[in-house]
């Protein structure tokens, strides 16, 4: 699907899936940094999305149809979108199904919409990737072919969903309304260990993690940081029947397919499994993906209950490990108010809504006004509730 965009000599293109370009071509607008390492974000990769698509995991039957945006400039791509159509609002984390009631309520059809995001995957990062040299060119000619595209084929929406700040402004400048909600993320402020992090909190709270860590180690077994070449097939074996029985219990239907794990195996230099085995059998683990500068905590499973070993699995070792390893942050998932109490801070996340039918667009715009305002009072309130013997300034 092709047409003429707004912005002078820049052609934009629909792809029916990731393979349809080249990874080099993707890969320079989403993550140019790799030239010299490791990826800031792995979600936006080439090889991440590959996976997502290649192991069915998203396309038909799944309810996100890949349409990924690229934008060119005398042929040279200059931008890239992981652009998807919507049959329904699950796996995105921020929350629009009080507005798809709303729509059809008032005899409109909400789905199908556009969607620009990762799958399932509740994770601040960029979403209008651009070649280095073309930010302000790059991120205009996609967000105003988001929108042409959403009018022209009768869709209800566009959404740009867990999007950085900038791109958030830069949205709502091409008239998207801006939506604030919020995660806790726990930022490294030079901590050289794990006691220095704990040094930070008050008394109580530093007594509180320690007996909390004291009990999950006894749970009678071991625990080991896995990354690369010491993750095998037989992980991912193990770690698919945690990720069903915590599908089971959260949401009944597993998102991910078996085979998605088993692409994620080619790209296991980007993961980091803690691992809690007994007598050489699996217990539980928590599978997180490494950034450049974060550690991002994606799913956790068990197939034996011990108390806090969630606790520690999912929080206190990947602080751990992002202070071994000189990390600037972990940020481990959406929702989960138990994070604070472990030393996880609110902080603000960022996306950008387009509504189609002008009066609908205003009545949402006033819902995110008096959203914006209870989520920043939320997070201030939440704040005052934190670990630490003085609150540390608010991330946004």
């Amino acid at each position: 699907m092709q047409g003429a965009s707004m912005v002078e000599a820049i052609e934009i293109t629909l792809l029916s899936g990731i393979s349809e370009i080249l990874a080099a071509d993707w890969d320079d607008c989403a993550c140019p940094e790799t030239v010299s390492g490791r990826a800031l974000d792995p979600f936006t990769t080439h090889r991440f999305l590959t996976a997502l698509e290649a192991s069915g995991s998203v396309g038909e039957g799944s309810g996100w149809t890949p349409r990924p945006m690229v934008a060119r400039k005398a042929g040279q791509v200059i931008a890239v979108a992981p652009l998807y159509v919507k049959h329904h609002s699950q796996g995105e984390y921020i929350f629009d199904h009080g507005w798809a009631e709303a729509y059809t309520r008032a005899g409109g059809r909400y789905y199908p919409k556009l969607q620009c995001a990762v799958p399932f995957t509740p994770v601040t990062g960029r979403r209008l990737l651009t070649r280095p040299g073309h930010e302000a060119d790059g991120r205009a000619a996609l967000l105003q072919a988001m929108r042409r595209i959403t009018d022209e084929s009768g869709l209800s929406s566009a959404h740009l969903t867990f999007c950085t700040k900038d791109e958030s402004a830069a949205a709502t400048d091409a008239g998207f309304l801006p939506r604030v909600t919020q995660q806790f993320h726990w930022i490294n402020r030079r901590y050289d260990s794990y006691d220095s992090f704990l040094a930070t909190l008050t008394s109580r709270k530093r007594k509180a993690l320690r007996r909390e860590r004291a009990q999950a180690q006894g749970f009678g077994g071991t625990i080991h940081a896995l990354t690369g070449d010491q993750i095998t097939p037989a992980h991912w074996d193990a770690f698919w029947a945690f990720y069903q029985d915590t599908g089971a219990r959260k949401w009944g239907r597993p998102y991910l397919t078996r085979a998605f794990f088993d692409a994620l195996h080619q790209m296991r230099a980007d993961v980091l499994l803690i691992w809690a085995e007994r007598g050489g059998t699996p217990v539980a683990g928590a599978l997180n993906l490494i950034g450049r500068e974060a550690l991002f905590g994606r799913y956790w499973g068990c197939l034996e209950d011990h108390p806090h070993l969630h606790f520690e699995l999912c929080y206190h070792q990947a602080i751990d490990w992002a202070i071994t390893h000189g990390l600037a942050r972990v940020e481990a998932g959406a929702q989960g108010e138990h994070k604070l109490a472990r030393g996880y801070m609110p902080v603000e996340t960022h996306s950008a809504h387009w509504l189609r039918e002008p009066a609908f667009q205003r009545a949402v715009a006033d819902y995110l006004e008096t959203e914006r305002t209870a989520v920043e009072a939320e997070i201030k309130a939440l704040a005052q509730y934190g670990p630490y013997h003085s609150t540390p300034e608010a991330e946004t």
